[in-house]
């Protein structure tokens, strides 16, 4: 069984000037396959795919320019998958999946070294290290997570602001597990709980928490700062008398790393939360989860709403879920979005098609008072048509 895993690393300071250097080239050549694709669309209706663009690249464009020779000094494997990546975005466009491809920025940090295994002694694992292709050997932070013994297929490496990670595909013996198994949990995600089941456990919204609250109050202050920041470099560049650009510039570099770490921190708060929410159902060894298919794409489309259901993470909580569950020999089940699971009744029923967002507490005419969530999520469980994940 393939399994992945993500883990924080401490690179020494050779190792980071090559992992920026990687990164660097990699960006730049993602972003030039995409103009160069844009140009070549433009003037002759043509698509360069990625093999042919990766060959022009080598064979012409780099041996008849002298002041591209930089781009051979990093891992050619890892120029070629940020090519193919830029392959795969296209494609992804043609087909409809995805808008136009856009072009990296340096200040996101979205760019992803790949590393594949070519030879044995390529990523080798060890309890307190890992050896990468290029890199060597770099040091874990959290040691003994990853077994020993794992078959590592490939990975990449990436930076989170002052942070760097390494993320592995590992080939994995599969654990059966005996364990018994109580009867199936229905789960109806929200807004105002994260999730209710119908066993009556409610797990709270971690967004309404004081403690990330109190982060996000943080965070709009420096995001202030570092707007104020950028409006004064627009006067400093305005007005040529003025001195310490440098200066600013400096300053805000300072400040995105800064705002980037917050935003870092309440990712990881959430993220957290769901693993560990993941973690209790599971523990609970039920025959079956219910979910219900949440259009989380349309349901973005609501302005007012879209935020909090960003931080919401249910994408997330259903892969993850999905993916734990399969580990265990769980059964999950993926009832449609026009189940009326809301809006029927889990003791005889009937289904209130007045019932409005404002109603909090079912009432039906057999005599049932329960809570809104509560009822979808007996509903869920009990649903008769769905499909397994």
């Amino acid at each position: 069984m393939k399994r992945a895993y993500k883990i924080e690393i401490k690179p020494t300071a050779e190792q980071k000037m090559k992992i920026h250097r990687t990164i660097g080239v990699c960006r730049y050549i993602y972003n030039f396959y995409i103009a160069h694709n844009k140009e070549s669309y433009e003037k002759e209706r043509k698509f360069i795919n990625g093999m042919n663009f990766s060959k022009w690249l080598n064979n012409e464009y780099i041996p008849n320019n002298e002041d591209k020779k930089w781009i051979k000094e990093v891992s050619s494997k890892a120029v070629k998958q940020s090519i193919m990546n830029g392959d795969k975005a296209f494609k992804d466009f043609f087909k409809g999946k995805s808008k136009f491809p856009k072009f990296k920025k340096k200040k996101n940090q979205n760019v992803k070294v790949y590393f594949p295994k070519n030879n044995k002694t390529d990523w080798i694992v060890e309890r307190h290290r890992i050896k990468v292709p290029t890199l060597g050997w770099v040091r874990l932070k959290e040691y003994g997570y990853i077994s020993t013994n794992s078959i590592v297929k490939s990975g990449t490496i990436s930076q989170k602001f002052d942070r760097y990670y390494v993320s592995i595909l590992v080939e994995e013996a599969v654990k059966t597990n005996n364990t018994k198994y109580t009867e199936g949990i229905g789960i109806d995600l929200g807004l105002k709980d994260f999730a209710i089941c119908s066993d009556k456990k409610i797990f709270k919204n971690i967004n309404k928490t004081l403690r990330v609250k109190k982060i996000e109050k943080k965070l709009k202050r420096e995001q202030r700062k570092l707007s104020r920041k950028y409006e004064s470099l627009k006067l400093n560049s305005k007005d040529k008398k003025m001195k310490g650009g440098t200066a600013i510039r400096q300053n805000i570099q300072k400040q995105i790393v800064k705002v980037q770490k917050l935003h870092q921190r309440l990712t990881n708060i959430r993220t957290d939360y769901v693993n560990k929410i993941i973690s209790e159902i599971v523990k609970q060894k039920p025959s079956y989860i219910t979910i219900e298919d949440l259009n989380v794409s349309g349901m973005m489309k609501n302005k007012h709403l879209s935020k909090v259901i960003a931080n919401q993470k249910f994408f997330e909580f259903k892969t993850k879920l999905i993916s734990k569950a399969k580990e265990n020999n769980i059964e999950i089940r993926i009832v449609s979005v026009f189940y009326p699971s809301s809006k029927t009744c889990s003791n005889c029923g009937t289904i209130k098609k007045d019932l409005r967002l404002s109603d909090r507490i079912y009432k039906c005419e057999c005599g049932l008072e329960i809570d809104r969530d509560l009822n979808a999520s007996i509903n869920l469980k009990n649903a008769k048509k769905y499909k397994a994940a």
